[in-house]
């Protein structure tokens, strides 16, 4: 494995970690208030090393095969918490593809951040076990399949949330 496709599998290592430690914490409740634009921030920084992935030469594993592992870990707790704090903000609308499908589908931000966090989980613990190329390709190929889509989503949608927030004020009336 060239020095290049290390240093890649150790950048998205890093941001994968970041986001599942940040997504663990706010699911938690440690955002406050600023649950939202951390919520942004989080997912802008993976999108990030997606897009970094999907501008990367496609990653092919030597005979086309990926080790087996145990099973990924369930992340449907953390999914349920963060479903519990983002309450009546979780349901949001989605064009799932705007070239082949534009049909507007309900989308649930909770369940957006669980499937980033599950593809993300499965790269780390190849990353993990000392198996940098199966990483990248999990991560390439998740990115492209369906983390990719759901962070997208996700982004657009806590975007408008903020906006929201900072610019949808109540009109102020001043007493003469």
């Amino acid at each position: 494995m060239s020095d290049e496709w290390g240093n890649l599998a150790d950048m998205v290592a890093g941001h994968a970690q970041n986001f599942l430690d940040g997504l663990t914490r706010l699911a938690r409740g440690e955002g406050g208030d600023a649950m939202l634009p951390l919520l942004l921030m989080e997912v802008a920084q993976m999108s990030l090393a997606g897009a970094q992935l999907g501008a990367s030469q496609d990653v092919i594993l030597p005979g086309n095969w990926e080790p087996p592992m145990s099973e990924d870990p369930d992340l449907d707790e953390i999914r349920t918490a963060l479903a519990e704090r983002l309450g009546p903000v979780d349901v949001y609308a989605e064009v799932f593809d705007p070239y082949k499908d534009t049909s507007v589908t309900a989308y649930r931000l909770s369940d957006d951040l669980a499937a980033v966090a599950a593809d993300l989980v499965h790269g780390l613990r190849h990353h993990k076990a000392g198996r940098p190329l199966e990483a990248l390709w999990w991560w390439q190929y998740s990115y492209f399949n369906t983390w990719g889509n759901h962070a997208g989503a996700a982004m657009r949608a806590l975007q408008a949330l903020v906006a929201h927030t900072r610019l949808d004020v109540v009109d102020e009336r001043t007493s003469v």
